[in-house]
């Protein structure tokens, strides 16, 4: 070839393009972003909105639904989901993965702006986020005291927040779990009734007075000067002095002014606590930041700790910093555990590689350093980062980068033992095989390029690992065409003995004694050796339901969370309650480092595909960091389960964190119709059904329980003879239980505070707050509320579900270890189907068993892909589609080794595991090719079929077996050590390689026996 002799015969250039290589991977390397899993986008979007008062119907009719019907008819839309629930709720819409979530949000905000003035006036909140896993936080750590006030807490939080923000890497940093500062304005309802005020009038003027209105500017001689009118509140007490005037009687009784001071106790105070946070037990509030994408996460953990150590020394004595979580840690153990993965894999090629000798071996393992910071250079060009699943993509490659070399290499050496000087050998023997090595790799490269193509967050997912092993081996190539040959011409041994080394010797003859004898008996009885290799492959097809099927495993991570959830309706003291339980049964255990625990919402988002809860008064997370994770972990997590059934009253959820896109639990029922109480019956149902499913646990059922709510019942004939208007009273109930912002007031250095205006500071979110609330009639006279209201309990649901603009519930569960989910799932949806539903309703299946669904629908394609794109590469190659079929018989013979050995470790059909059965079939074809192209080539030297089938067979044993050898060397610390991600990708590759090496080697030329192609290639 060409190429090979160019770099033969200018080997000064040669050298100046390895060393420019070089140079370039270890530049890439030192910059190369690290993260621990892959950033992607994720084409989904999450609508919350803020309605207080409404009730789950009301804000479903009034909001939800509109904005689904706004959004509907946006392109690329999948599906749609929406949950209402009181004072508020979430609609969440994501579309197809390919497109550009940029102009999407672009989109979907228009769409928004167009009906937002259709919306209830009521609406405090309507924003849109983006669903993005560049958003979760590296690290969280905990401002902790017990003696401290919320005001310290919180000032030293926002300034080691602002402080993280300075650093260039980080994208954001936020404080969490306090309470904010604000002045309150607790209204004594008495001496309002008395002076005939209301509670409206003390809001409206407050909120008034804060307002800042500029007068404009004005020229004084030469100067221009800005006019302030009055505005801006600066202290409380300006706020004690403020004149009530507006409706009533106004603001001169008796001959005296009323100031809100009279009718109101105003002081510095803290909202209403909806969250609350403990470290390891103390009270604490979290900081947490960010990083920004293509950012090396070491670089930016050491300007976190820099900035983090400075700030300590500011803190006084009663306020301790923890660092309670840290990504970096998690992402340098993958990296140090796939470094030892490296070095082992390196240490077994080399070893598969004595039979070539000392100089040969050498040759060849130049080419795993070099091609493997090519491909580094090439991910971090096309702007990828060195992540878990590229790092496990390097690996992969390691066991597949050296195939060409050695084929090469050994083919230069075996011209050598024939009696050619090094240059001749080096041009002769590449140009011979040369052909054969470019179909090997092409045929490998499209059993991984399909996988670039994969759909859905799966496929986005696991993308950087085909391209790490697309851009090494073709970088692999190059340097087998062109470095190798340079290298054998100047490095081998000018003359080799003709039988090779010692450890070859010895091969060849266990290769004459062995299989050159089962190689001529199997061309005895040619149908006899390919019927059985069917029977094998058809057989190991059958375990396949005995395995199950399964998407992504746990990460196994030394990290997991416990979500809390009380009955709707519980307060926040109750839910507190249960986590104070939680964080008593967790200290127990000496393997748990610290624990966070949040009330009120969940924690913030610390894994990229676990998102934050929204706040609700019966909800709580504890985020739990252990010292490692190990093969004891699990075993430790359902102990901590069991330990926590002994805690009554809450559905407590032991979460580990899982790879690959997100979903809501592992086993999901989604029931869909148009009644809310048939789907609440129905669910009753299905909830028992999945009860009563061994394996399953904390099985949840939303409209398990409604909520009771109590009711202002208003009598609107005496609020009509009275001339109250219902509205107005609606509006005075929520401003004396829940408060009303009027406005700020702002310190002379910057900082700006809330004034709420509501009830007496002791009865306030109580139906005390209206023991002496009364409304001003038409003719001036204060009415007790009790005169126009009765109070009615009122049962209400707690939240209205819907799916893609139907009613819907969705029940969900979890998998106990050792089952399998697709066998639960699958017994669950036959106990439903036998149940039968009403006409109108039907179910859909959630959980992994939709994701997989979604995940698993692209490979039916890449298989196409993979299939057809090595045939047009075989037949180009071959000009003879019996050749092609010949190599393509291989396959079969492959899968059946994956499958067995996949059963053998206890693995399931995994997502990572179909990504190595695609893989495998680029792998093995590789060795079918040069073992037919050499037996093409001894025929059309002349020499007779069975003849020709023979010495090719033996001929080129040694290669297929080293490059087999090499790869599975490569793999089996993956295999080993690579967890439930890679292992059984790893597992598929060493069994498929293994079954089709030793059967295929029989099979192949058996076949070629029955189906001599033709010998004329295009």
């Amino acid at each position: 070839m060409k190429l090979s002799d160019f770099s033969i015969k200018n080997y000064q250039f040669t050298l100046v393009i390895f060393f420019l290589l070089t140079a370039i991977g270890i530049s890439a390397y030192q910059n190369i972003p690290r993260t621990e899993d892959p950033y992607f986008d994720i084409s989904a979007f999450r609508i919350n909105v803020i309605y207080p008062g409404a009730d789950p119907r009301e804000m479903e009719q009034q909001v939800a639904k509109p904005i689904e019907d706004a959004l509907r008819s946006l392109d690329d839309l999948k599906e749609m989901l929406s949950t209402s629930r009181n004072s508020g709720g979430v609609v969440f819409v994501r579309f197809n993965a390919e497109v550009d979530v940029d102009k999407k949000f672009d989109e979907v905000n228009r769409e928004l702006n167009s009906i937002r003035d259709s919306l209830p006036a009521g609406i405090q909140k309507l924003e849109i986020e983006r669903i993005n896993p560049g958003f979760t936080n590296i690290i969280q750590y905990s401002l902790v005291s017990e003696t401290a006030s919320y005001a310290d807490l919180a000032n030293y939080a926002e300034d080691l927040s602002e402080a993280f923000e300075r650093i260039s890497s980080v994208r954001e940093s936020e404080s969490w779990a306090y309470p904010e500062q604000q002045v309150r304005v607790s209204l004594n309802f008495k001496k309002l009734a008395e002076l005939g005020l209301q509670a409206a009038d003390v809001a409206r003027v407050i909120q008034g007075e804060s307002l800042n209105i500029p007068g404009g500017p004005v020229e004084e001689g030469a100067r221009r000067l800005n006019v302030q009118t009055s505005g801006q509140y600066r202290s409380v007490e300006e706020i004690r002095n403020t004149v009530i005037a507006g409706t009533g009687t106004g603001g001169d009784l008796g001959g005296r002014l009323v100031r809100v001071g009279d009718v109101a106790d105003v002081q510095w105070d803290y909202e209403n606590q909806e969250v609350m946070a403990r470290f390891n037990g103390q009270r604490a509030v979290f900081v947490t930041a960010n990083q920004k994408d293509k950012r090396n996460i070491f670089v930016t953990q050491k300007a976190l700790q820099e900035t983090a150590d400075e700030f300590e020394k500011t803190l006084p004595h009663n306020i301790k910093l923890e660092r309670g979580f840290e990504q970096y840690k998690n992402v340098e153990k993958r990296i140090d555990r796939l470094t030892f993965d490296f070095g082992l894999a390196v240490t077994l090629v080399l070893i598969t590689l004595l039979p070539l000798g000392l100089r040969a071996s050498g040759i060849v393992m130049v080419s795993v350093p070099l091609s493997l910071l090519t491909g580094l250079a090439c991910l971090y060009y096309a702007g990828f980062s060195l992540n878990q699943l590229s790092i496990a993509g390097l690996v992969v490659a390691l066991g597949l980068l050296v195939d060409d070399s050695i084929v090469v290499i050994e083919n230069i050496a075996r011209y050598l033992r024939m009696g050619y000087n090094r240059v001749d050998a080096a041009r002769l023997a590449t140009k011979q095989i040369s052909l054969a090595v470019l179909g090997c790799t092409a045929t490998l490269l499209f059993a991984f390029l399909p996988l670039l193509m994969l759909p859905d967050n799966a496929g986005k997912f696991i993308r950087s690992l085909p391209v790490a092993v697309v851009f090494t081996v073709i970088a692999s190539l190059f340097v087998a065409l062109t470095i190798i040959p340079f290298l054998a011409s100047r490095v081998l041994k000018k003359e080799e003995n003709e039988h090779g080394n010692i450890v070859l010797q010895k091969l060849m003859g266990l290769i004459d004694k062995i299989y050159t004898p089962l190689l001529h008996r199997a061309l005895q009885t040619p149908k006899t050796v390919v019927t059985a290799s069917l029977i094998l492959f058809v057989a190991s097809l059958g375990l396949a339901p005995l395995m199950g099927m399964s998407l992504f495993p746990k990460a196994n991570t030394p990290q997991f969370v416990i979500e809390v959830g009380l009955p709707p309706g519980s307060s926040l003291t109750a839910t507190d309650t249960v986590v104070k339980q939680v964080e008593n049964k967790l200290s127990q255990f000496d393997e748990i480092t610290a624990v966070m625990a949040t009330v009120g919402e969940g924690n913030p988002q610390i894994y990229y595909n676990v998102f934050q809860q929204d706040k609700q008064s019966n909800v709580g997370e504890l985020f739990v960091q252990l010292k490692e994770y190990n093969d004891d972990t699990p075993k430790l997590l359902d102990t901590i389960r069991g330990e926590l059934k002994t805690i009554a009253g809450a559905n407590l959820i032991v979460r580990e964190f899982e790879n690959g896109p997100p979903i809501d639990a592992p086993i999901g029922i989604r029931l869909v119709g148009p009644e809310i109480e048939t789907l609440r019956e129905l669910s009753a149902q299905v909830e028992r059904i999945m009860l009563a499913t061994p394996g399953t646990q904390n099985v949840d059922n939303p409209q398990r329980t409604g909520r009771s709510d109590l009711r202002l019942k208003v009598n609107f004939e005496k609020a009509g003879l009275l001339g109250v208007n219902s509205a107005e009273l609606d509006k005075a109930v929520r401003l004396a239980i829940a408060g009303a912002n009027a406005g700020e007031i702002r310190q002379s250095n910057g900082d700006a505070y809330t004034i709420s205006v509501r009830g007496p500071a002791g009865a306030r979110s109580s139906l005390s707050a209206l023991d002496d609330f009364h409304v001003i009639a038409r003719t001036g006279q204060a009415v007790p509320l009790t005169q126009l209201t009765t109070l009615e309990l009122d049962d209400n649901l707690n939240s209205i579900y819907r799916f893609d603009r139907e009613r819907a519930v969705l029940l969900t569960a979890y998998t106990r270890t050792g089952y399998n989910t697709e066998k639960i799932s699958n017994e669950v949806a036959r106990q439903i189907d036998e149940m039968g539903l009403p006409t109108g309703y039907r179910y859909k299946m959630a959980g992994e068993v939709k994701s997989r669904q979604e995940s698993f629908a692209g490979f039916g394609t890449a298989i196409l892909v993979t299939v057809f794109g090595i045939l047009a590469i075989l037949v180009l190659e071959f000009g003879s589609f019996k050749s092609t079929l010949i190599v393509l018989f291989v396959i079969p013979l492959g899968v059946t080794g994956g499958m067995v050995t996949l059963f053998l470790t206890g693995n399931s059909l995994s997502f990572t595991a179909m990504i190595g059965f695609i893989a495998l079939i680029g792998i093995e074809i590789k060795n079918s090719i040069l073992l037919v192209d050499f037996t093409n080539q001894l025929r059309e030297e002349g020499k007779g079929l069975d003849e020709s089938i023979e010495e090719a067979g033996r001929t080129r044993f040694l290669p297929i077996l080293l490059t087999s050898a090499t790869a599975v060397g490569g793999l089996l610390p993956l295999a080993l050590q690579g967890g439930g991600l890679y292992s059984p990708l790893a597992w598929v590759i060493i069994g498929g390689l293994i079954s089709s090496t030793f059967i295929g080697r029989l099979v192949t030329p058996v076949l070629y026996k029955l189906l001599p192609p033709d010998l004329q290639r295009t």
